[in-house]
């Protein structure tokens, strides 16, 4: 035969590698790390119309005799092999039995590689049909040949098993077990015309992330915000980066905001029902994430559904405090939180990061007085640029906290000559948006309220871009683990806090969205109405789909 299978067994990975990962190593390495070390995994239209062009054949058939019980002629659908000796897994799609020899069919979606010769496999394919054909042998079966049937273009393509191909497809399998115990990502393809089509490329970035790699003007040390200190947008370090991303994402947050209501599913539609009248349907694959506020049920089923499509169900009290997400297990990377679990434990790693977050913060700070204040105060801002100085240059956390208030002390005194909403209906009601300074638990003011319902929907969304990743959200660098805090999303809400919370929270007062009618007194505190509720939460995602500048790449995304 051909030179042994490495002898590699990681613990943390599966012990079997399917064949179709085998087909993706070959095809593209990191796409591979992606689907098989971290478990991401995102539809594109091909996907879905591959998926529903192997319904037919994913269907159980009969059941395979044994090799010597074999019929000279049988189809059979959905057989899945295993190979002890090489560790990997198969699912064949159609099995023929021609004249005592197993013949194994692959359905794809696409076309066939057209060379002078003729037509003839994809690498990838002829990998992952060697591999199905090694794993008949392996079980006892004759098998000399394989086809793939390519559904784009109708056609069937021959593979003759021969020793090379063998060999190839063994190195094949120990390279992608070495890539997988390793835990380093690969890097990605160079200008591949592979990348536009990848369902994984707004993940995989491969054209920003080889901008970065090779570019020498790049600052990978350097604050990462919106917004450069002198209010103009930094150049991206290479001109040719080819857009593989779109500027939004055109799924939607969903928001169950009445209490007493109950959601359950029927098929593909969540169902929002008060009682036994039906209030709305959302369909599942218009949504990216569900939001529960208060006392509002969800059905087994409809969780069930949700984190099977990896759709979040985040839970709040009807105050807008956030407890808790309810997530599906869409990450499998340990070698990831093992290195967040190292690094945390390291206080110089801690500092840098935490230096970083905090002059961001300030500096954000500094530029949304400098875009929104009437006439921000020279004084103020002069102090708040060596706030951002003293920051990047603090020696510990302890002085970093000091210098975090001290900028935060600064621009919420400053924070009421942002609000601009001259309402002639507030003399009629208790409340005003007159800012005098930051409170909570409870807040006790309608700004204030504003401000901690957007932290809380900012620490929402952070805390789901943890997981997303395969972070483990509680672990931070700059806020210390405490029982019950997220606190790497806390970390992470500090440079966004000004550009998405304060900035919805102006947004909704300034343009009336929301006015002092929608508040009521609860005890010392005061909350928004439902209605309230219903229109922040809208002023909150229509900052989140807000289109900016990347401060790298110059193009436009949310």
């Amino acid at each position: 035969m051909t030179s042994p299978l490495l002898k590699i067994l990681p613990s943390t990975l599966p012990d079997y590698l399917p064949a179709r990962m085998v087909n993706e190593f070959v095809y593209c390495p990191r796409l591979f790390f992606y689907e098989f070390v971290e478990g991401i995994f995102r539809e594109s239209a091909d996907t879905i119309e591959g998926g529903h062009q192997h319904k037919r054949v994913d269907k159980e058939g009969a059941a395979l005799p044994r090799p010597a019980e074999l019929p000279d002629d049988l189809k059979t659908h959905a057989i899945t092999l295993s190979s002890e000796s090489l560790h990997v897994i198969a699912k064949i799609d159609l099995l023929q039995i021609t004249a005592g020899a197993a013949i194994p069919v692959d359905y794809k979606h696409g076309r066939p590689r057209e060379l002078e010769s003729g037509l003839e496999m994809w690498p990838s394919d002829r990998v992952q049909l060697a591999l199905q054909a090694m794993l008949l042998r392996e079980n006892g079966y004759t098998c000399n040949e394989a086809i793939v049937y390519y559904a784009a273009t109708k056609q069937r393509v021959r593979l003759a098993i021969d020793d090379a191909l063998i060999s190839e497809t063994i190195a094949a399998v120990n390279s992608a077990w070495v890539t997988a115990q390793n835990g380093v990502i690969p890097p990605p393809l160079v200008d591949s015309p592979k990348c536009p089509g990848c369902s994984l490329a707004p993940i995989c970035l491969p054209e920003e992330t080889n901008a970065l790699l090779h570019s020498e003007t790049s600052e990978p040390d350097r604050q990462l915000t919106l917004f450069d200190p002198s209010g103009i947008p930094r150049k991206p370090p290479r001109p040719d980066v080819r857009r593989l991303v779109t500027p939004r994402d055109e799924l939607r947050a969903a928001y169950i905001n009445t209490p007493g209501l109950r959601v359950g599913k029927s098929g593909d539609v969540l169902q929002v029902k008060e009682k036994e009248t039906l209030r709305q349907e959302i369909r599942l694959n218009e949504i990216n994430q569900l939001n529960i506020m208060g006392n509002i049920q969800v059905s087994t089923q409809a969780i069930q559904s949700l984190t099977q499509a990896e759709i979040p169900v985040c839970y709040f009290s009807q105050g807008g405090w956030f407890y808790g997400i309810t997530q599906g297990l869409s990450t499998k990377n340990v070698f990831l939180r093992k290195a967040q679990f190292k690094f945390a434990e390291e206080d110089w790693f801690c500092l840098r990061l935490a230096r970083k977050l905090v002059a961001g913060k300030i500096r954000n700070h500094r530029t949304m007085l400098m875009r929104n204040h009437d006439e921000p105060p020279t004084l103020v801002l002069d102090q708040m640029k060596t706030m951002i100085a003293r920051a990047e240059e603090a020696v510990s956390l302890e002085e970093l906290l000091g210098i975090e208030g001290n900028g935060a002390r600064l621009y919420f005194g400053e924070f009421n000559a942002m609000l601009k909403a001259d309402d002639p209906t507030a003399a009629s009601t208790e409340f005003s948006f007159d800012f005098q300074s930051r409170n909570r638990r409870p807040p006790r003011d309608p700004v204030n309220a504003l401000l901690s319902l957007a932290y809380s929907m900012l620490a929402k969304d952070l805390t789901i871009a943890c997981y997303a990743v395969g972070f483990d959200p509680m672990i931070g660098f700059y806020h210390q683990p405490r029982f019950g805090r997220p606190a790497l999303a806390l970390d992470l809400m500090e440079p966004f806090r000004p550009l998405i919370a304060e900035s919805a929270v102006l947004q909704a007062i300034n343009t009336r969205m929301i006015t002092p009618r929608n508040f009521i007194q609860a005890g010392n505190a005061v909350a928004l109405t439902p209605d309230g509720r219903k229109a922040f939460y809208n002023a909150y995602e229509s900052r989140m789909d807000s289109l900016v500048s990347h401060p790298l790449f110059d193009y436009r995304l949310s």
